[in-house]
């Protein structure tokens, strides 16, 4: 296959030459695929995380904002990237074990013209349920380059639960 075959050329009178139009407005029915793809792509978005996300209050469907969650022997650490946001755009919580990750994506500006947006703005929260107790009153957060940073000690209780299990072979 050459690089030509991956150009997408127009069909005016057999020219090999680009069109320069938006595919909206060259073919009404690409466009009406692309809008239902996206659709169902916002619909089924959640599927991957094990629930969908019907009725999900948030525009970035239930993944967002991604986290890395980390079970060390002493404090659980979560990491979430977010990026885009300010400290100001993210509300931390802590209720009854359950961290809570809220805030909002603004858009940077209101560009009447644009075409075409892969990006999500609007409004996000992710709940994690942690499974330990927890000293609520050391929860530290910090916030650098777009990356959210949780650590949340243990009591002794939780640190005391741990059962090592050995395995047989």
């Amino acid at each position: 296959m050459s690089v030509r075959d991956l150009i997408p050329w127009g069909r005016n009178n057999g020219n090999r030459v680009p069109s320069l139009l938006p595919d909206d407005e060259r073919d009404p029915f690409l466009s009406l695929h692309r809008e239902v793809n996206r659709l169902f792509d916002d619909v089924f978005r959640g599927f991957g995380s094990g629930l969908p996300s019907f009725g999900n209050p948030s525009g970035f469907g239930s993944g967002w904002p991604s986290v890395e969650i980390s079970n060390a022997e002493k404090e659980i650490k979560v990491t979430a990237e977010v990026p885009g946001l300010e400290e100001k755009d993210i509300e931390v919580l802590l209720t009854d074990g359950v961290l809570t990750l809220k805030g909002e994506k603004r858009s940077e500006s209101e560009d009447k013209d644009r075409q075409f947006s892969e990006r999500y703005y609007g409004r996000f929260e992710r709940r994690i349920p942690l499974g330990v107790e927890v000293k609520e009153d050391q929860v530290d957060a910090t916030f650098r380059n777009g990356v959210l940073t949780v650590t949340l000690p243990k009591t002794e209780k939780a640190q005391s639960q741990v059962k090592r299990i050995t395995i047989k072979s």
